[in-house]
């Protein structure tokens, strides 16, 4: 991880403007307090040209997803590529239904993310392979699978993908970089893909390019999750989730690294 990101972060405090998921938006709020920025979770589609505009990055997270969430991610996601903005986009089980892949394809049609963060099974969805997913559970593949899918992925989109799983893969279709580590108790927490993709959101306000900022948070959650499950030894999940915030808050001030 480049502690001198998360210095950059927490000095300038970036605007992070979130789409949320209903189940995670208020860990996701909370663990960019802890990293250093400033989150603002608007939903309403009315008032996402304002808000994106005045945003140092945009995360687009459909989760929980409702026409009125697609209409507010398209008007955030256009307003913010309109005017150079970062944005992330965390497609939430988008193989679940026919629906919902519709509504990313079309999104995707409009907006080009700067970042998007998948599982393995939503990559397999967004390229039409044929993978059924569970939910909205992360599928396990061989890492070299993970490594085709995203890179594939990357190159269909022309974005940077992060690959989230018990090793992430970040690649923008060329160069491709694999982070491991971890640790596996995060499975036992809801919500800590979207809580990766809001730590894209803030590196990306402050990291050089798209591929340096997904790097620097996959390292960085990736060191967090170690550091929790080291503090939360023999607790139980909810210990480990505390665990996490406080190891991200750390980790933000060069602490525990």
């Amino acid at each position: 991880m480049d502690a001198s990101l998360s210095a950059a972060l927490r000095e300038k405090k970036p605007l992070i403007h979130c789409i949320s998921n209903i189940v995670t938006a208020n860990d996701c709020a909370n663990l960019l307090l802890a990293v250093g920025a400033s989150p603002i979770m608007a939903q309403a589609p009315e008032e996402m040209e304002e808000i994106s505009s005045a945003a140092d990055a945009v995360v687009l997270n459909t989760g929980t997803p409702s026409g009125e969430k697609f209409a507010a991610c398209l008007r955030a996601g256009r307003t913010a590529c309109r005017a150079g903005i970062p944005v992330v986009l965390d497609p939430v089980g988008v193989g679940a239904s026919r629906w919902r892949l519709a509504h990313v394809q079309a999104l995707l049609r409009e907006v080009r993310p700067s970042i998007l963060r998948v599982n393995y099974g939503e990559a397999a969805a967004l390229l039409r392979s044929g993978q059924a997913e569970q939910g909205v559970d992360s599928l396990t593949p061989p890492a070299r699978d993970a490594a085709a899918a995203a890179s594939a992925l990357a190159r269909t989109l022309s974005t940077v993908v992060l690959l989230s799983g018990t090793a992430d893969v970040v690649t923008n279709g060329e160069a491709v970089v694999t982070v491991s580590g971890g640790s596996e108790r995060m499975r036992s927490v809801t919500g800590a893909g979207c809580m990766l993709s809001v730590l894209c959101g803030g590196f990306s306000a402050v990291a050089a390019t798209p591929l340096e900022g997904a790097l620097c948070a996959a390292r960085f959650w990736k060191q967090a999750a170690a550091l929790a499950e080291a503090d939360a030894a023999g607790r139980g999940m909810g210990s480990f989730r505390v665990a996490l915030f406080d190891a991200a808050s750390r980790l933000s001030r060069g602490e525990g690294v």
